[in-house]
């Protein structure tokens, strides 16, 4: 199972350093998310300044841009990486996409099969002499007297879909490349939803199809450093109602209502306290470097990937650094023999 990173930094030197340093303790891919940045700014800093590691977006949301835009970004970057981009791209949620950047939300299952539809073609055909025409139900392209003037390093870029609820799911399995998961997981959730709504999907793994988790992560010696970093992450997504049939599954519903008692209430450390280390467990990854490898293996059997993220909410930049330290050194010290 290879080994990815969330990449965070508290400033772009930064960023590009986490990004360097784990490239060093051998890391296969870092993703780079939408929302404080840009998702493809930061991996065309870390693509010049890297040699092996992947680059990718974790994610790029899928209806703020054109597809055009998107397939140009794409492009770019597995030209300056020499092929190692991947392009993940999210739905993210309404409010964000309809209010924050003024886009169309609407059937957003349909909406993202079309996206990739017509992303795909233009990174197949825009360097041809010919019409790129692809009709879907809520997007379609048309294009028309364009070619770009550079042949692309891969005829194909991977595509990964991040998705949550089932019906996004089946779409990953049946459209994309790869799923991405969300930053809150657990073997068994992945084993008994994830799995076999891809499978529905049609999903293929000997065929290449990519199951990447997300963890959210948090290393320290002492282990209650760790638990109670990783509980502000816990506590920022049981505040969010969407995310209910997640936490019931786990058996944390009343955990999870006590966290949106505190939130509504305006009680930050009581949301946070609200999260026991027992639910901590569950849906994150977190203890001690020995306590984190042991994690991590679980899923060793079901996923081929594993996207390891730094706790940052309701956290200061530098404990998120510390965060982010810990990870990079815990997967240093898995790969050391390896290498």
């Amino acid at each position: 199972m290879r080994l990815d990173l969330a990449c965070w930094g508290s400033d772009l030197d930064a960023y590009v350093a986490n990004a360097v340093a784990a490239e060093h303790a051998g890391f296969d891919r870092i993703w780079s998310a939408e929302l404080h940045r840009s998702p493809f700014v930061p991996l065309a800093a870390v693509a010049a300044q890297t040699d092996r590691i992947g680059i990718a977006t974790g994610v790029a949301l899928a209806f703020v841009r054109s597809p055009m835009a998107t397939a140009l970004a794409a492009l770019d970057l597995d030209e300056l990486s020499g092929g190692r981009f991947t392009l993940g791209l999210g739905s993210g949620v309404r409010r964000l996409v309809e209010r924050h950047h003024g886009a169309d939300f609407d059937r957003p299952v349909v909406r993202l099969s079309d996206t990739i539809d017509i992303i795909r073609a233009i990174i197949a055909e825009a360097h041809q002499d010919g019409r790129i025409t692809v009709e879907g139900d809520l997007r379609s392209a048309d294009i028309a007297g364009y070619r770009r003037p550079y042949e692309p390093v891969r005829p194909a870029i991977p595509i990964a879909v991040a998705a949550v609820g089932p019906q996004m799911v089946r779409l990953a399995g049946r459209t994309a490349d790869g799923w991405l998961g969300h930053e809150l997981m657990s073997p068994e959730y992945l084993s008994d939803v994830i799995l076999p709504g891809l499978d529905a999907g049609g999903a293929d793994r000997s065929e290449g199809f990519d199951v990447t988790v997300s963890a959210s992560c948090s290393v320290d010696h002492d282990r209650a450093v760790a638990y109670r970093r990783a509980a502000a992450t816990v506590a920022f997504y049981a505040s969010v109602r969407t995310y209910e049939p997640f936490f019931d599954f786990h058996g944390f519903a009343a955990e999870a209502q006590a966290v949106r008692t505190a939130f509504a209430a305006g009680d930050t450390l009581g949301m946070v306290a609200a999260v026991p280390d027992a639910m901590v467990d569950a849906v994150a990854i977190a203890g001690t470097p020995d306590d984190v490898a042991e994690k991590i293996g679980r899923y060793s059997e079901l996923a081929d990937a594993i996207k390891l993220g730094p706790t940052t909410y309701f956290l200061d930049p530098e404990d998120t650094q510390r965060s982010v330290d810990g990870i990079i050194h815990a997967v240093d010290a898995l790969t050391m023999e390896a290498r």
